[in-house]
């Protein structure tokens, strides 16, 4: 019975710290980084197109790259908790490192050691570009967790590092590198940046509640955003727009319908889920986006939405 009951002690104490990791690294959210890496690889891919090359983007480097994007989004999720880690022990004490369950010096050396596998695999998965576009994604977060967050840089660092996952996923393609990219190809991931930079303005003081103020900045993002999609779709040689404009409404519908409950209600209980959302809804975007290309990258993106969206049931998101 001894050994029964040290077997079953130890299986309850490794379900505890597995469980304290995936709250970490947010489990919920690694699945909206693929899609990110999915919509670059998609514009890649109609960028070949448009300019006659024959060569495809390349479906392996993109799986590689997607690995990579994962393991740097958890990077960035972990080295921020161990940042905030004196800011949430008054504000979140049931957060892994103010709880306890994670030591504050074992989740800098996860955090940091996720930032570096990702740039590794990345390079591994798509060569000298990869490991670029990774390593200037890896710093981007390092910069936003450690010395920018809370300002206006902080919004934009995090805008940008989203905007620096969808470029990620061009490096996938076998004939264009990503500053040869056209241009209309190089501004969704400006507007993407431009979006998680709303969102992230808004989310800033999810823990307190939030000014009216921010929550319209958010609902510009998402307006712009669902503009970009509209245009990108019936102004280019689009594959599927009506896929597309049909993603992008549900994108539109999704995170209107929270951001105006948050509006009216700028309670932390109401704006915390509706940061959540706008992260989730991000998968979505990525989509709308990618159809440009055709639906298989559309439905590749949205694809990740389900286990996102099931795991948020167990695990914050924001």
């Amino acid at each position: 019975m001894g050994v029964v009951s040290a077997l079953r002690s130890d299986s309850r104490s490794v379900r505890t710290t597995a469980s304290a990791y995936a709250e970490l690294v947010r489990l919920a959210n690694l699945f909206t980084a693929p899609p990110d890496v999915i919509l670059g690889a998609a514009l890649a891919s109609a960028a070949e197109v448009g300019v006659g090359a024959d060569a495809p983007v390349s479906l392996r480097a993109t799986a590689g790259l997607a690995v990579g994007s994962m393991l740097l989004y958890a990077g960035g999720t972990t080295l921020n908790d161990y940042f905030d880690a004196p800011k949430d022990a008054e504000e979140r004490p049931e957060r892994p490192i103010p709880s306890g369950r994670v030591s504050r010096s074992s989740a800098l050396r996860f955090g940091l050691g996720l930032l570096g596998v990702g740039v590794v695999v990345s390079g591994a998965a798509a060569g000298l570009w990869g490991a670029l576009v990774a390593g200037s994604l890896a710093g981007t977060i390092l910069l936003y967790d450690g010395v920018l967050k809370g300002g206006s840089a902080g919004f934009l660092a995090m805008g940008s590092a989203r905007g620096l996952n969808v470029l990620l996923g061009t490096t996938a393609a076998v004939e264009i590198s990503p500053v040869g990219l056209p241009a209309w190809a190089l501004a969704v991931p400006v507007v993407i940046a431009g979006y998680v930079a709303a969102v992230t303005y808004m989310a800033a003081e999810e823990a307190s509640g939030a000014e009216r103020r921010a929550i319209a900045v958010a609902g510009v993002g998402v307006g712009v955003a669902f503009a970009a999609v509209l245009v990108l779709l019936w102004t280019t040689a689009s594959a599927s727009p009506l896929v597309g404009t049909a993603l992008a409404g549900g994108f539109l519908a999704w995170t209107g319908r929270v951001l105006a409950g948050a509006y009216r209600n700028p309670a932390p209980e109401v704006v915390g889920p509706a940061v959540g959302t706008c992260v989730l809804a991000l998968v979505v975007l990525d989509a709308a986006f990618a159809s440009v290309a055709g639906l298989r990258w559309a439905f590749a993106a949205v694809a990740f939405l389900l286990p996102a969206i099931g795991l948020s049931r167990a695990f914050d998101v924001s």
